[in-house]
């Protein structure tokens, strides 16, 4: 399974590629805005930092565009920026035509804003590279988020679709870990959660005992 990182803020994506665990990066305007990154080359610019820092993983820039001929347009401009960008394109109807247009040019898209089985269908006959499901928002009405990525995977496998299921909107580790066991291709998560991997009381306490073992033996 991929870890990709969600966020548009540098420090945080140098640390999580400091752990040799990291595949990419995903972002959106909304984190963009949080790091205050204002204006179209501000934007731009930071998207070719960030390939740089996580040299050979796909990096997802989404579109702000809402019809057809403006999303190709856009994109276009986003996978000029560099090799690794991959355009992220909303689960609409023109997005839908827009991913099976950079399909044909042979340009990688991510298909966000995913909530459903027939959406994720959709979107894989379109040709997109990912498709993201947003569990997390899905837990928070009352549903199933790991669920749908489990049948996605199913339905993938079945027809032999190639498009990846990201798991997206990951709000804790334990998402990470469920996600992992219904055969996810992608998890998209704060750091926080994918520090939250590393914790475990006996791993804490068995370092303890071992550091005063030792400590012990040279004295």
């Amino acid at each position: 399974m991929k870890f990709f990182i969600d966020t548009a803020n540098l420090d945080q994506i140098r640390e999580a590629q400091a752990l040799g665990v990291l595949n990419g990066v995903t972002t959106n305007p909304s984190l963009m805005a949080k790091e205050g990154i204002k204006g179209e080359e501000n934007i731009l610019q930071h998207y070719k930092t960030i390939c740089e820092i996580v040299k050979g993983g796909d990096i997802s820039a989404e579109v702000i565009s809402t019809t057809f001929n403006e999303m190709v347009a856009e994109g276009k401009k986003l996978a000029a920026l560099h090799p690794q960008i991959v355009v992220k394109v909303p689960m609409i109807k023109d997005g839908i035509k827009a991913i099976k247009h950079f399909t044909e040019l042979g340009i990688k898209t991510n298909c966000t804003l995913v909530f459903s089985l027939g959406q994720a269908l959709l979107a894989a006959k379109a040709g997109a590279t990912y498709v993201s499901p947003f569990i997390g928002r899905l837990d928070d009405v009352s549903t199933d988020g790991v669920s749908l990525i489990a049948e996605m995977v199913a339905m993938y496998q079945f027809y032999g679709f190639k498009t990846q299921v990201l798991a997206a909107s990951i709000r804790h580790t334990m998402h990470i870990i469920d996600c992992a066991k219904v055969g996810a291709d992608v998890i998209t998560a704060p750091l926080s959660a994918i520090l939250g991997l590393f914790n475990h009381p006996l791993t804490d306490l068995g370092l303890e005992k071992f550091l005063a073992d030792y400590k012990k033996s040279q004295s």
